[in-house]
């Protein structure tokens, strides 16, 4: 079934691929639509047509508010191009208030992933067990640290939808972020805070999940046990996670820009200062050039991406 036959006529799912996040369109011909996430900035011209489009048909075809579950870049990227079009307020997480406000892009992580997010300005606080109302639905926000500390779900109970950011996907949930240091009682920390978030989620009489990436889906007890399974492994083998976490990181590169020579990724993932950190972290046991190149040679096996002529091509 596709994702929008699984949620009423005022929520709008609207996917772009896995470079940039899902949003969720909260339409309200009164007051105006909520968008929750934006997606990455390469995307942002697109989400704006396809949030024009959806908006066309209604009385008050404006966005009045768009609100992010995290400030990850592929969430919040094209918040700067729509909220200078509809003139409208931005609403984010209280945790990354203070960094958005004064623009710290290392606080943000943009500089570390060396991802790009165009500069915003935040206005208004996503706080935890308080409500976003929008016209006749109340959605609830809760704190849902793990992937990121500062991330927030939404959960309406009418419909029981959640949106569950990057939480919980139908296959798994996001990279922790937190737990990418080294393993010790942070890391650990981490992987807990991944677990409460679970619990809560399983808490919640949800009908259909709106996840940060991939479809909508209403098998929720699968995909939890699905995350159950993976965050067990990755607690006992942190450095699996952080090999995936890196490899993560190349992948999104690589949907961004879509081809790069070899060297050329090379000298990017050694200006990285997520990557090193990694490595640094886990994998010092051999240079960080090899453990590099073994990377990109264990993605092409994978057939996420094809070296080729002295180049690497996204797959």
């Amino acid at each position: 079934m596709s994702s929008s036959a699984l949620l009423p006529a005022d929520v709008r799912m609207l996917e772009r691929g896995w470079l940039s996040s899902n949003s969720l369109l909260l339409q309200d011909d009164e007051q105006g639509a909520v968008l929750i996430d934006s997606g990455y900035c390469t995307h942002s011209k697109q989400t704006l047509a396809l949030v024009q489009h959806a908006l066309a048909d209604h009385a008050q075809p404006g966005l009045r508010l768009i609100a992010n579950t995290h400030l990850h870049s592929d969430h919040c990227g094209g918040n700067a191009l729509l909220s200078r079009h509809f003139g409208c307020p931005i609403a984010i997480p209280p945790g990354d208030f203070d960094l958005a406000l004064r623009w710290d892009e290392r606080g943000l992580s943009y500089e570390s992933t060396g991802q790009t997010c165009p500069r915003f300005i935040p206005n208004q606080v996503l706080q935890p067990s308080s409500e976003l109302i929008q016209g006749q639905r109340r959605w609830q926000i809760h704190a849902a640290p793990g992937h990121d500390p500062h991330s927030v779900i939404l959960f309406e109970p009418e419909a029981a939808i959640l949106v569950s950011a990057d939480a919980l996907w139908e296959h798994g949930f996001g990279i922790i972020f937190p737990a990418l240091g080294p393993a010790d009682k942070a890391c650990e920390q981490a992987f807990a805070e991944v677990e409460a978030t679970l619990d809560l989620i399983e808490s919640l009489p949800a009908r259909v999940v709106v996840p940060g990436h991939g479809p909508a889906f209403t098998d929720i007890k699968a995909a939890l046990a699905t995350a159950r399974k993976r965050l067990a492994f990755f607690r006992a083998n942190p450095h699996r996670h952080a090999r995936h976490a890196a490899k993560a990181l190349i992948k999104f590169r690589l949907l961004e820009i879509e081809r790069q020579s070899q060297q050329g990724l090379l000298n990017w993932l050694l200006s990285n200062a997520v990557h090193t950190s990694i490595w640094q972290n886990y994998f010092n046991d051999q240079s960080v050039a090899d453990w590099s190149l073994a990377l990109l040679q264990e993605l092409a096996d994978a057939g996420a991406l094809k070296i080729h002529d002295e180049a690497v091509v996204n797959l």
